[in-house]
């Protein structure tokens, strides 16, 4: 397929967007190397309390990278980063880049089976991860290859006295208290950061060829596969998300850092974005609406990337009334759609703009959004990034869908991902000659807009996160009481989206829904396990035996239908 020639979304575009960008070809991490010398005094960064500048930023992140060296880091090694949003995950994510090495960004909240499966995969050397979760990462030590784990704690960033008060709290709330011993192979942060050199690593990096990021994304057949993403790839999407923000200032905006880093879309539209532009971000290790609020007060928060979840968490708490939230200019909202009421009440409240966005883990993340200050469609992911190109094919012709013909989405452009990690069958099934297959179902309009139907690949969104049926139905499937099962997304009104799983047990078992909560929670993230159950005698299948998940689906919808029905 060639590239489409008719491209209606440009005559949405103001003046400030520019079709085509004169990409800067850089690697990701000389933006910091140039934000530091430009801004060495501004501060980069704030913790609860505590600031860093661009300066200490630097130099922090290139004695890590210099330490990683010492430890047999070479270019092109793989290290993981297992850290919820603190000052060393933007540390860990320089250095590592620094170093030479692809970042590997797990996911805090996996569990072990989740870790052993990430580290072997991507065959990372090292990790950098909290103590909170060093322990599950003990457990799969000597399953994996890693030769060296770097350990940090919330409290190593923290301001005084809070850095002597946190570990009582976190004891507290979690139960977890972690006492080690170092050694040559585990190492404390902050010790082994100290013994760093911050001379600079004269290396050879292409922008266009060598990898920065390996980003794990699930599957709905198979386990979970690392998306290839260059430094080219995500410098141009940090680029084109500085031209759709073309009123946002060079070094004059504060940026909430609530979304987790370890995602993409936190990485670039938080991270990366306000290291290349100088921005100042209020790091958030947790998303809590009080904090939120009282941080988006305190510090004149003027963007805010976040997740519908967020927002209507804002909206919804009783405190919102007690804070000013008017410097927010804008926000761009993902990983969910976005419903007008909230769009409309949290336009109200903060007098900025928040619109609805579209991409995945394969483009960096955005290919879309609705636009900040000029045309937006409520229900609409709005319409392609510079240099961007989406078309819908047609399940019937194979070509490119007419307006309003419902098809699979495809996305072209520079941020799209080089392929899958030591996946070459995947990658070829991905792409339609040099068309993303993105797996999502929807349309154009005849004006350009762009529009989610359905996910072709039943994943299941909730509170931001992407879940996989498949995955949940597997570690349900372990359980010795279990004969069936089927997992679906059912429609939450906070988090989007809730799992719920369908059971048929073996003749003659009982199973409770708590039993096969705490065994779920054994084997999954918390944010995967089912919270509703439904048993069954049998579920419904095709001649050959194949679980009918739309079925289910459409059962769920004709529910909530007859609810809404009655409550007219």
């Amino acid at each position: 397929m060639e590239t489409v020639t008719e491209k209606p979304w440009f005559q949405h575009y103001p003046e400030e967007i520019p079709k085509s960008i004169e990409y800067e070809v850089a690697t990701l991490h000389s933006y910091l190397k140039r934000v530091a010398e430009k801004f060495p005094d501004k501060s980069a960064l704030d913790f609860m309390g505590k600031e860093m500048t661009y300066k200490e930023l630097y130099d922090s992140s290139l004695k890590l990278a210099n330490q990683l060296r010492s430890i047999g880091v070479e270019k092109g090694d793989r290290v993981a980063i297992m850290l919820a949003n603190t000052p060393q995950a933007v540390i860990s994510y320089y250095g590592a880049l620094f170093a030479g090495a692809i970042v590997v960004q797990t996911n805090p909240l996996y569990v072990e089976r989740e870790i052993e499966h990430q580290m072997n995969d991507s065959g990372a050397k090292v990790m950098i991860c909290l103590d909170l979760v060093y322990p599950r990462v003990a457990k799969v030590l000597d399953k994996t290859e890693l030769e060296h784990i770097i350990v940090t704690g919330i409290k190593d960033y923290l301001p005084f006295p809070k850095n002597l008060i946190y570990p009582f709290i976190q004891k507290k709330n979690t139960g977890i208290k972690v006492n080690l011993t170092y050694n040559n192979t585990l190492h404390s942060f902050v010790d082994f950061l100290n013994k760093g050199s911050s001379d600079e690593i004269d290396l050879e990096i292409d922008p266009k060829e060598d990898l920065a990021l390996l980003q794990y994304t699930g599957g709905t057949t198979g386990p979970a596969k690392g998306v290839m993403l260059t430094h080219f790839n995500l410098t141009v999407n940090t680029q084109q998300c500085q031209e759709m923000m073309y009123k946002m200032e060079e070094g004059n905006e504060v940026v909430l850092a609530a979304l987790p880093f370890f995602h993409v879309y936190g990485m670039t539209t938080v991270m990366n974005l306000s290291i290349r532009m100088g921005y100042k971000m209020i790091i958030m290790p947790k998303f809590e609406p009080k904090d939120i609020l009282k941080a988006i007060s305190k510090h004149k928060v003027t963007l805010f990337p976040g997740a519908p979840t967020m927002y209507i968490g804002l909206l919804n708490h009783p405190d919102i009334k007690n804070h000013d939230l008017s410097s927010i200019k804008a926000c761009i909202s993902g990983s969910a759609p976005l419903p007008l009421e909230v769009q409309n009440k949290f336009e109200e409240i903060t007098k900025g703009r928040l619109v609805e966005g579209y991409g995945l883990t394969e483009t960096s993340p955005v290919a879309t959004s609705n636009l900040l200050w000029g045309k937006r469609i409520t229900g609409s992911i709005g319409i392609p990034w510079p240099d961007t190109e989406l078309a819908v094919l047609s399940a019937e012709t194979g070509e490119p869908a007419a307006p309003k013909e419902i098809g699979e989405i495809m996305i072209k452009g520079p941020q799209v991902m080089r392929g899958y990690w030591n996946r070459p069958e995947d990658t070829q099934a991905t792409f339609k000659d040099d068309w993303f297959l993105s797996g999502d179902m929807g349309y154009m309009d005849e004006e350009g807009f762009f529009y989610i139907v359905d996910r072709k690949k039943d994943m299941i969104i909730a509170g931001g996160f992407n879940i996989y049926p498949r995955e949940i139905e597997e570690v349900l499937y372990e359980h010795e009481d279990v004969q069936e099962a089927c997992a679906i997304g059912v429609p939450d009104p906070y988090r989007g989206e809730t799992v719920k799983a369908f059971i048929v047990p073996k003749e003659g078992r009982e199973i409770s829904e708590k039993d096969l909560e705490e065994f779920t929670r054994k084997h999954l993230a918390s944010y995967k396990i089912p919270r509703l159950y439904e048993f069954r005698d049998e579920l419904p299948k095709t001649m050959v035996g194949k679980i009918l998940r739309r079925v289910l689906v459409e059962e769920e919808k004709n529910k909530l239908k007859e609810v809404a029905g009655d409550e007219k």
